[in-house]
């Protein structure tokens, strides 16, 4: 498999970008065929590429075969399917009222493309997380060159051999390497920048954008609290845990990243967390085929040097060689250590206790607004939470099932990111509501003009 991280030559980026700006200002990629047409040959590049994709991931990130294809791979597809569906419907210009001071003008609203994209995706789910924004970029109309991460070389590699095989690189394109090549593409003026990644390159991202008055959207991460309270089913809530934090060995941005157990419950819960990890992965998780690997070995050692704070309660084997962390279920942990400190990002579960509810929420509303927010107890108490604290999205008695719904926008805020997409959110991300007035020409209000003869009269209408 690939190893080495491609690297497109910054001449062949300039020339990407003009390409794509021409074809743009052409008018070709506006009609709903041309984008219809386009998302069905993304769908059939996927489809008829499955098994190419499961062994980049697996050689990026020791993913599974039912796991690529449950997170990566179906997630697309049924966002493609969705979008195709619905398309032509969210294409119409929408009619909308008009105050009886304009008549007899009508008034609407276009749903038109932005122009150039670029899309910047981050490791965690390579496949995912590059094309996913990408429907929405070809379903509101535009261009878009695609930004893989070069962490995963293989996935990176594969993405840009499949575009390049199913699209005209003036529609879509993909650049693959590393910083210095991100830097030079950010150096150009695009009409909308869609960013998942680290809170720290967003900040990167939006002070280039901000160099070309670009809008973005960031989806970031953060911190994102577990809430399982005193009358909570521990049974359901420690399975959902641990299969919301193992997941692509802990990689995900809105993966459980601490849990707040309330005191009276915590032995009992913390036993059925770890029964849990047992029952997914067995006694060894290292030997299952469904457990994954950190991203790289620079990300193992920054994992591993967490493991001296806290009391281990289950896990803690690593392998550095294997790039591997056991799932781990650390006890005692201090509210300033590190633990706490920055986004986990790995398979690491602090847990702290609380009495009252009020400890639970006032701790996660002393820390930046998380992208995703779980609890686990009755619904009138996960309720009160939500009115309590503000994050990007939530889950009632369950983990990252949120993601799943392209019926829900899916985004962060604050400083875990700024804008929505999925299923018609992210046609709307991508595109530019137009307000336009249609006023017929035949007849003319005289109201409207100096020197104002009407003035008491129209003052009453408004």
């Amino acid at each position: 498999m690939q190893t080495e991280v491609l690297q497109t030559p910054f001449e062949a980026i300039d020339g990407l970008i003009a390409k794509q700006r021409a074809f743009f200002q052409s008018g070709a990629t506006r009609s709903a065929d041309f984008r219809i047409e386009a998302l069905s040959r993304l769908k059939d590049a996927i489809t008829g590429h499955e098994a190419e994709i499961v062994e980049a991931l697996k050689a990026d990130l020791g993913k599974s075969h039912e796991e690529a294809y449950l997170t990566e791979i179906a997630i697309v597809l049924q966002e493609i399917d969705y979008h195709l569906k619905h398309l032509r419907t969210w294409m119409a210009p929408e009619k909308v009222s008009t105050p009886l001071y304009m008549k007899p003008s009508s008034s609407k609203v276009r749903k038109e493309p932005l122009g150039c994209t670029l899309i910047i995706a981050p490791w965690n789910y390579p496949f995912q997380l590059t094309l996913n924004p990408l429907v929405g970029a070809i379903s509101a109309g535009n261009c878009a060159l695609l930004k893989p991460s070069e962490f995963t070389p293989n996935t990176a590699a594969l993405l840009q051999r499949l575009v390049k095989e199913y699209f005209i690189s003036a529609h879509v394109a993909v650049v693959c390497g590393d910083q210095e090549v991100g830097a030079h593409v950010l150096r150009h003026k695009f009409d909308l920048i869609f960013f998942t990644g680290s809170t720290k390159v967003g900040k990167i991202v939006m002070r280039a954008a901000a160099e070309h008055l670009t809008p973005v959207i960031l989806e970031l991460g953060g911190k994102s609290p577990c809430i399982v309270d005193l009358d909570a089913n521990l049974d359901i809530a420690a399975k959902r845990i641990a299969w919301g934090k193992s997941l692509n060995a802990g990689q995900t941005c809105i993966a459980p990243d601490y849990v707040l157990v309330h005191s009276q419950i915590k032995e009992a819960f913390l036993a059925k967390l770890a029964a849990a990890f047992k029952k997914f992965y067995g006694k060894d998780p290292q030997n299952s085929p469904h457990y994954g690997r950190l991203v790289s070995e620079a990300a193992f050692d920054r994992l591993e040097a967490l493991l001296d704070e806290g009391h281990i309660y289950y896990g803690g084997q690593v392998d550095r060689e294997d790039r591997y962390i056991a799932p781990t279920i650390i006890d005692q942990v201090p509210v300033q250590g590190k633990l706490m400190e920055a986004e986990l990002f790995g398979p690491l579960l602090p847990v702290l206790t609380f009495d009252a509810l009020e400890e639970a929420t006032e701790l996660i509303n002393s820390r930046a607004r998380p992208l995703a927010l779980y609890y686990f107890g009755k619904a009138e108490q996960g309720e009160q939470v939500l009115d309590r604290c503000i994050s990007g999205g939530a889950c009632l008695n369950d983990t990252i099932m949120h993601v799943g719904n392209h019926h829900l926008p899916f985004g962060g805020v604050g400083a875990s990111g700024m804008g929505n997409y999925h299923g018609k959110n992210s046609f709307e991300a991508f595109s530019h509501q137009r307000a336009v007035v249609s006023t017929p020409a035949g007849f003319d209000l005289p109201a409207k003009y100096p020197p104002y003869r009407f003035f008491g009269l129209i003052k009453k209408l408004l």
